[in-house]
């Protein structure tokens, strides 16, 4: 990504409700498998959701913060596998940030929406919540990057 996309890029909140093309969904999955990872162990696993009615549950995953997902037209959903590497963390982390870069290299916007050590309510975290909605095994959900334009 050239310094020109970092100087642009910002959180967007507001978008249109247009479906993302499958062209620009493979860039920005591309972009974040190419990420660097510690010792190429990749411990990301990316859960890509267009359907309305899963986007208004996953806009509920936390107070605050995560609510603008509920008319999004696509969330990616970041997750880590502790099991693959001790840097799942900082692997995952810069995963997410190469999906931001790519969006906003392709005329896409886009905002991290914090989920890992979040609470969904005073009994179940963000990353629980999430977890029941998506998949049944334990993997750690890290954040939504949210599609935008």
């Amino acid at each position: 990504m050239c310094m020109a996309t970092i100087q642009k890029g910002r959180s967007i909140r507001r978008f249109v409700k247009k479906p993302v093309e499958g062209e620009k969904i493979d860039s920005l999955i591309e972009a974040a498998l190419r990420s660097p990872s510690s010792r190429g162990f990749n411990p990301w696993e990316f859960i890509v959701v267009s359907e309305p009615e899963l986007l208004e549950k996953l806009s509920k995953a936390k107070p605050g913060g995560s609510e603008f997902l509920q008319n999004a037209p696509l969330g990616i959903v970041v997750c880590g596998n502790p099991e693959k590497s001790d840097t799942w963390v900082e692997d995952t982390s810069i995963a997410a940030i190469f999906f931001l870069l790519a969006a906003e290299s392709i005329g896409l916007g886009g905002c991290w929406i914090q989920i890992r050590d979040r609470m969904h309510d005073y009994v179940i975290t963000s990353e629980a919540y999430i977890r029941e909605l998506l998949f049944p095994h334990d993997i750690n959900v890290f954040n939504i990057f949210r599609r935008s334009v």
